[in-house]
Order: structure tokens, then C-alpha cells, then sequence
């Protein structure tokens, strides 16, 4: 095993699912969950939002990266199955302290890769702070403002996905 490669597999062999809750309390994430009910109201988008402390150690040394397994959780939680195929899923794997976008195809021909790297690095900045909840309100806030932009509420607006955020 490499250096980081031995770190990254005993970052994940010492975190449990304890670690998402130190984090998020029930409180915070309460104000998550209304945070996306609320951004949901001005767009016709779907956000998603789930957390993990971290993966199996048979998965890091299989060499599986935080963007493979988001995109696992994308098809896994049905976020590509919405109306408008505008469902968007925020993943956090923090082990690795590691935010991804997944955009359903019909945000991602719209939305450039660098807009959603701007916001997953802004994110992990506010993490790194400790500030978990602020971070995660911040980013809810600018992907509804994307989502504002090219999916304005058109008064139809159908809850597809859950607004609770998942802790794995």
C-alpha cells in the first residue's frame, strides 16, 4: 500500500457511523431538511443530501474514490428518476472530507462541471472549519440558485425525493 493509500484505509477503518452524528445533530439536521423544502419551493429540482462517515475497508483497497461511490448513491436513491431529470445529489464521505455533485443529465447539459467543483470546494472550506451544518445551509443555497436559474418554480412543483438528509 502507498503512504496515502495506508492513511486514507485507516481514516475509514477508525470512522463510524458515531462520526456523522458528532457532526449533525438531529437539530442540525432538521434545519437541512427545511433548508431543502425550502430551496425546492422557488425551482422545480430535486437536492438530496447524504452523508457518510465512511466506507468498508475492502472498498478502499479496492480503490473506490468518493465520486464512484456518489455516483453508486445517484442510481442507488433513484435522484436520476425525476420528472425533469433535474435531480441533484451532495454527497459527503467524511473520512475522506470529500463533498461531491452528481447533476441528473438535464442540469448537467446547462451546468458546467466547474460551477459544481466551485461549490463542493467551498463546502469542504466551511468543513474544515468545523462548521458542518453553515456548510452544508451555504451549499443548499447556491445549488438552489442554479437551480433557480434554469428550473424556475413553475407552480407544479411535486416532491419527488425525500428533503431529510441520509446519514449512511
Amino acid at each position: 500500500m502507498k503512504k496515502t493509500s495506508c492513511s486514507r484505509f485507516f481514516r475509514h477503518l477508525f470512522s463510524g457511523p458515531w462520526r456523522a452524528g458528532r457532526h449533525f445533530s438531529t437539530t442540525a439536521l432538521q434545519h437541512i431538511a427545511e433548508e431543502i423544502r425550502l430551496s425546492e419551493l422557488t425551482h422545480t429540482g430535486e437536492i438530496r443530501f447524504a452523508v457518510e462517515a465512511s466506507l468498508h475497508p475492502f472498498t478502499i483497497l479496492a480503490g473506490k474514490t468518493p465520486r464512484a461511490r456518489a455516483l453508486e448513491l445517484f442510481s442507488t436513491l433513484n435522484v436520476w428518476d425525476t420528472e425533469h431529470n433535474n435531480g441533484i445529489l451532495v454527497y459527503l464521505l467524511l473520512a475522506d472530507r470529500d463533498v461531491e455533485i452528481v447533476a441528473d443529465r438535464g442540469i448537467h447539459q446547462k451546468v458546467d462541471a466547474h460551477t459544481w467543483e466551485a461549490i463542493c470546494r467551498e463546502m469542504e472550506a466551511a468543513f474544515r472549519r468545523g462548521e458542518f451544518e453553515s456548510g452544508t445551509l451555504m451549499g443548499i443555497r447556491q445549488l438552489g440558485k442554479v437551480l433557480q436559474r434554469y428550473f424556475p418554480a413553475d407552480g407544479t412543483n411535486n416532491n419527488e425525493l425525500p428533503d431529510a438528509p441520509l446519514l449512511l
